[in-house]
């Protein structure tokens, strides 16, 4: 994946400010930041989505994440933070390569909540919850 910023980034051949490497996984600051140390984790193997990760990838992006976010608190000083994935170009993936945001928050930062990333919310009752959970549950593996 030549092309793939995150990818030329993970094998040493665009400059990065990593914070943190381990086989499968790399961390860097974020170049746009929203916050001070806002944080890309990034598999170092190309997945465009997260469910493209396999099982050992998949599970040192997210220890990766639990290690880095009391780090990356302490450093800045943050009150809180989102832990946030972009997964494809309609949730607002920028970067076609799987990757989770830690981004610090600090208290009065103007900030919004998780909620705050979709647009109209739908108004579901309990039968059109129901409905959508046996759905999840039927597509699952």
């Amino acid at each position: 994946m030549g092309e793939c910023i995150f990818c030329q980034i993970a094998a040493d051949e665009l400059p990065s400010h990593r914070v943190y490497e381990a086989e499968d996984v790399i961390a860097f600051l974020d170049v746009n930041p929203l916050a001070n140390g806002h944080t890309l984790v990034v598999p170092r193997e190309h997945h465009e989505r997260l469910q493209e990760c396999p099982e050992s990838t998949a599970i040192a992006l997210w220890s990766a994440v639990t290690e880095l976010v009391p780090a990356i608190e302490a450093a800045v000083d943050a009150d809180a933070t989102n832990i946030g994935i972009n997964n494809g170009s309609a949730a607002g993936q920028e970067i076609s390569h799987s990757h989770v945001h830690i981004v610090p928050r600090f208290e009065g930062d103007g900030g919004r909540p998780i909620h705050a990333v979709a647009g109209r919310r739908p108004d579901l009752d309990d039968d059109d919850l129901e409905a959508i959970g046996e759905a999840i549950n039927q597509h699952l593996k």
